[in-house]
């Protein structure tokens, strides 16, 4: 069997389990379609993803849903004021031998060395602290005492925060917020979908998940997306669009230059082409086009571009401009 047809093999394999995995996370979380396949693009993707919500809307119960169908080793931290840097990575503690009686230091790993991290209120803690998560986040090790430890293999990490309570918060500052591949915002459910939460959770009857991947398909998958070609034009719009967002440039809009302080920089055209290739074998298609680019713009690109004042006198949301801009920049 030639690599390709291995490939194609890997595909249909990945929308056979991209249906069993709607049906098993179905049978807890009602609704919220999109931010589950927006977490599953983001893992096959190697990304890490930020749900911004008011409290009571479920992200935790998602989020360990997700671990539990995904068969993956799941951890919670809530992150508050006084939480320190080894909560999260662990810390070295003094060993006795009980049988000679000898002193070692060992290692005791924190919550951080799991596959599925949940950072739950991530702006509730200081820089230090928050810095802590975010270094393991990019290099995926941990270093302390001169040793460095690798961290399990998938890792992906999903924090929150509350929109709603900003007293005695510290927000992410942009240049930690660009090592978030998405920004999801989760939205209050309809009315229908109300009822049947309102009747699922008011019920005794205990809900049974069946693990519907192994992390060795989820490592398959994930290099699967590496390897999925995609056409010249289609990294170009990616680029034209993050290029776009940039007022300083060239080729950014009169009204870009007018609403933003900051633009997006290199790392979003990356996730971009990157949550375009997961999205299409998840949709059992071999490679991506514009449109997937397009469908990937608002969650990669609205904690990314910075508004300014006149944005903000004028009732100018991030997600305006960007829409605005999406409307603009053609193929």
């Amino acid at each position: 069997m030639t690599e390709t047809q291995q490939d194609l093999a890997i595909l249909e394999q990945l929308a056979e389990a991209k249906q069993n995995f709607s049906r098993e996370v179905g049978k807890v979380i009602i609704g919220q379609k999109e931010i589950l396949n927006h977490m599953l693009i983001a893992l096959l993707a190697k990304g890490h993803s930020l749900l911004v919500g008011v409290p009571g809307l479920a992200k935790t119960l998602l989020i360990k849903t997700l671990s539990d169908v995904l068969d993956l080793s799941f951890k919670r931290i809530q992150f508050t004021p006084d939480l320190m840097p080894s909560d999260i990575t662990g810390t070295e503690l003094i060993d006795v031998d009980p049988n000679s009686g000898q002193r070692s230091f060992r290692f005791y790993k924190g919550p951080i060395f799991a596959n599925i991290v949940l950072a739950d209120e991530i702006n509730r803690t200081p820089p230090k602290t928050q810095a802590a998560l975010l270094e393991a986040m990019q290099e995926h090790k941990v270093t302390t005492g001169g040793q460095t430890y690798d961290l399990d293999e998938p890792f992906f990490v999903l924090a929150t925060q509350n929109p709603i309570e900003q007293e005695g918060t510290y927000p992410l500052p942009e240049a930690q917020l660009d090592r978030f591949m998405f920004n999801l915002n989760i939205d209050y459910p309809s009315t229908a979908d109300e009822i049947a939460i309102v009747r699922e959770t008011t019920t005794t009857e205990p809900k049974v998940l069946k693990p519907i991947m192994t992390k060795q398909e989820i490592a398959s998958y994930q290099d699967l997306v590496r390897r999925v070609p995609v056409a010249d034009n289609v990294v170009e719009y990616a680029v034209k669009l993050v290029g776009a967002t940039r007022p300083n440039s060239d080729g950014s809009p009169d009204f870009i230059q007018r609403f933003v302080d900051w633009g997006a920089g290199p790392r979003a055209s990356q996730y971009l082409v990157l949550g375009a290739k997961a999205k299409s074998i998840l949709e059992g298609r071999p490679t991506p086009n514009i449109n997937d680019i397009r469908d990937m713009a608002l969650p990669i690109l609205r904690h990314r571009v910075l508004p300014n004042f006149n944005a903000e006198a004028e009732g100018m949301k991030v997600e305006d401009i960007l829409n605005q801009l999406l409307d603009t920049i053609t193929e």
